[in-house]
């Protein structure tokens, strides 16, 4: 998963799919290459561990303490500025093998799509490597919307299968947003995905690529 931009809402996205899908009885992992945060913020209000939380598993394992960062710059920026190692793209996906059993994982990035995540790398290099099923894009459903995914919706489609995009903060009584979407589906053809309803559905998408579905 990754966003436009960053405070998207990529991390509430991605736990409201996850608890969908731990509702439907599936076994998921949930991956933080690195984080990167103001040191006031709560504990439990930090990506890894609300990813945590929708997924069953411990802060600490969706994103290891060492990768995690108390600057609120992209994490290398953070680490280069707390003295820290800046790790290197290859040291970052080490942690992405979930544990055994893992029916479904889901990877969030830090940042938009071109946001730096390692000292050689920004998020388009981590989906590069990783070569995912599905992508889900999400950006904020108001103004700016149209040009922000399709700047990077080009750049993804190459890299992956099946390319979602999620307007997040749709309000159906917005016309504005009303009209993005209409442009972003009717016009561009994207797939696009609001409200609820869509991420239900966006959930029972993504169970449909497991093995057994």
């Amino acid at each position: 998963m990754v966003g436009t931009g960053t405070e998207v809402g990529k991390t509430w996205v991605a736990a409201e799919l996850l608890s969908r899908l731990r509702h439907l009885g599936v076994a998921l992992g949930a991956r933080k290459l690195a984080q990167s945060f103001d040191p006031s913020d709560l504990p439990e209000h930090l990506d890894a561990a609300v990813l945590g939380a929708a997924s069953g598993e411990e802060a600490a394992v969706v994103c290891p303490e060492e990768r995690s960062f108390p600057v609120a710059m992209a994490p290398p920026m953070a680490a280069e500025a707390l003295g820290r190692p800046v790790p290197l793209l290859a040291e970052l996906l080490e942690i992405v093998p979930f544990t055994s059993g893992t029916e479904l994982g889901l990877l969030e990035t830090a940042g938009g799509l071109r946001s730096p995540q390692a000292a050689d790398g920004d998020a388009c290099d981590v989906i590069a490597a990783l070569s995912p099923e599905m992508v889900i894009l999400v950006a904020d459903a108001g103004l700016g919307a149209i040009s922000d995914v399709r700047l990077c919706h080009a750049p993804l489609a190459a890299l992956c299968s099946e390319l979602v995009v999620v307007l997040n903060r749709f309000d159906f009584g917005n016309e504005i947003h009303r009209r993005n979407r209409r442009w972003l589906t009717e016009t561009d053809g994207f797939d696009v995905v609001v409200g609820p309803e869509g991420l239900d559905e966006l959930a029972r998408r993504l169970g449909r690529l497991l093995p057994s579905g």
